[in-house]
């Protein structure tokens, strides 16, 4: 496991493979298009359509750069038969309660790629991933958070 590793899901990397080939294939080409249009206007030294064309060039590269350095450090997050079920690890999804009130919060721990916290995929690394990883069902957890801990208690992993 090196520092460059990056967890997620079998479905985020699908994802990010979706994505590296539309960039390449469609993206690369529209944006190669926008410069020769602007370069067909005349004078590139004033031309904004150009600067602008460039700029998104630059960008696409970045991009295409970051998603496939993802896709080489990738490490799939499989389910781990060596860990008991009812135990929180990458990949599995908790329900956990704050303790005193009756709110029930459900989240999946994925990597940070993956993280999607307004839609409860939250990363392994966050407060909240890190005090749950390793925790089984009934343990009390406690997450520090800029306004103070949470106490929370893990109701069902699945």
């Amino acid at each position: 496991m090196s520092n460059n590793t990056v967890y997620m899901t079998q479905e985020g990397y699908d994802k990010l493979e979706s994505e590296l080939e539309y960039l390449v294939s469609v993206r690369r080409k529209e944006v190669a298009n926008q410069i020769a249009e602007a370069k067909a206007e005349g004078d590139i030294s004033e031309n904004a359509g150009y600067d602008e064309a460039k700029n998104a060039q630059a960008f696409l590269e970045g991009r295409i750069r970051e998603v496939e350095n993802r896709i080489r450090n990738a490490q799939i997050i499989e389910d781990d038969v060596d860990s008991p079920a009812n135990v929180v690890a990458l990949g599995r999804s908790v329900v956990v309660q704050e303790i005193g009130e009756d709110t029930k919060e459900g989240y999946t721990i994925v990597g940070s790629v993956e993280a999607d916290p307004k839609n409860g995929r939250i990363s392994n690394e966050s407060p909240m991933g890190k005090s749950l990883l390793g925790k089984k069902v009934g343990d009390k957890i406690t997450v520090k958070t800029p306004n103070g801990e949470i106490k929370f208690k893990i109701l069902k992993v699945e």
